[in-house]
């Protein structure tokens, strides 16, 4: 430590100019995190506000965008009601659309269609929930697009009115575009292009022929594992965990996938630029290092104090660049999907300071290789 501390003291601008560079690469860490929670969140919070342990889509849907392709129906929902271990399992409709309010804005919304009263009804913060056929939940979110209780939604094409009774109790969105929560009757009505311009109507609801849902959304019994295979066999479905089927949504998986490529890659060079570094210094302090080699000092000992010597600059330059990021991401504006969460924040300082001293391992390594005779003349 003697050694460590007096450096740290003595070469202030190096270690300050490398620490700059650490700090920054933190900075980064803390944005990537943040951005990549917030895109996660925009893009299937309203997924993961389910109290769902699975969906079932139609057997052969592609993956990509799958809760738009998939089409289930009646037979398959009572198959897997029958299966052991379902708890609940509840039919669900999902579908895109653009509408208009009132005062002729445009506002995009996905329209989650379940059985009002079912475990999939959304709790809500404010208003009051499902029950008109032509009342909607919409995820908080949307006030910021100015829609209010009592917000009348037209939709596009089909001119059919959608009151907003109520907002969920959290941000729920789908594909980056807010939820909209409607009884699956009239998601129903919509989906088969037979709604009707105007409010939708018990009359058009009763003479309506359209069974079919997007997905079964599953629920195990407490303690229990549903078994996927039987199911699908017995439905002719594909089943997948709530968060496989994140990847079922549109643009999920290209886009976090792109983002841990970068976190990645930035992980590689914060343990490369600290390696360098450290190669460097060693090569520099060569001299010195054998000086205390020859009066008795151990490698074991110089491999410590040039450890600690990393530790305390990865600590404490790491923590004073996620503090600059959390402060930065705490005044990003509203309209960006940012979200800073302590989880993987914490694992991002984590990877940082421990990627750094393995590249600094492998630089400092160089001292027990360190020839005593450097400093007696040996080589002269």
């Amino acid at each position: 430590m003697f050694l460590a501390l007096r450096e740290l003291k003595f070469a202030r601008g190096r270690f300050g100019l490398m620490g700059a560079v650490i700090a920054l690469i933190a900075v980064l860490m803390v944005m990537l995190s943040g951005l990549s929670s917030g895109l996660v969140n925009d893009g299937v919070s309203g997924l993961k506000s389910l109290p769902v342990t699975a969906f079932a889509f139609e057997e052969g849907t592609k993956t990509d965008n799958a809760f738009s392709r998939s089409v289930v129906d009646g037979g398959q929902l009572a198959a897997w009601r029958g299966q052991p271990h379902v708890a609940e399992a509840e039919p669900m409709g999902v579908g895109m659309a653009n509408a208009t309010t009132g005062d002729g804005k445009q506002v995009d919304v996905t329209l989650f269609g379940v059985e009002p009263g079912s475990f999939l009804e959304p709790a809500v913060s404010e208003g009051k929930g499902l029950g008109d056929i032509a009342g909607v939940v919409l995820s908080p979110t949307a006030k910021d697009e100015g829609v209010r209780i009592g917000t009348v939604l037209t939709l596009d094409r089909l001119d059919t009115e959608l009151t907003v009774v109520g907002f969920a109790g959290g941000q729920a969105t789908f594909g980056h575009v807010d939820v909209a929560y409607l009884p699956l009757a009239t998601w129903q009505l919509i989906a088969s292009g037979q709604a009707a311009a105007g409010k939708p109507t018990q009359k058009q609801l009763d003479a309506l022929e359209f069974d079919t849902a997007s997905v079964i959304a599953l629920q195990a019994a407490d303690g229990q594992a549903l078994d996927h295979a039987a199911g699908d066999a017995a439905a002719h479905t594909t089943t997948k965990d709530l968060k496989e089927s994140f990847n079922s949504s549109p643009g999920y998986e290209a886009e976090t996938m792109t983002l841990s490529m970068i976190q990645v890659f930035l992980y590689i060079i914060c343990a490369f630029v600290v390696g360098v570094f450290f190669t460097v210094w060693t090569i520099q302090r060569r001299h010195e290092l054998a000086v205390l080699r020859a009066i008795g000092a151990s490698a074991g000992y110089l491999l410590r104090d040039g450890l600690t010597q990393a530790a305390i600059l990865l600590v404490g330059f790491t923590v004073l660049g996620v503090a600059a990021g959390v402060g930065m991401g705490a005044a990003m504006p509203d309209a960006m999907p940012f979200a800073l969460e302590t989880a993987p924040i914490a694992l991002a300082t984590l990877l940082t300071v421990v990627l750094g001293l393995v590249g600094a391992a492998f630089a400092i390594v160089r001292i027990s290789r360190i020839d005593p005779l450097n400093a007696l003349g040996g080589q002269r």
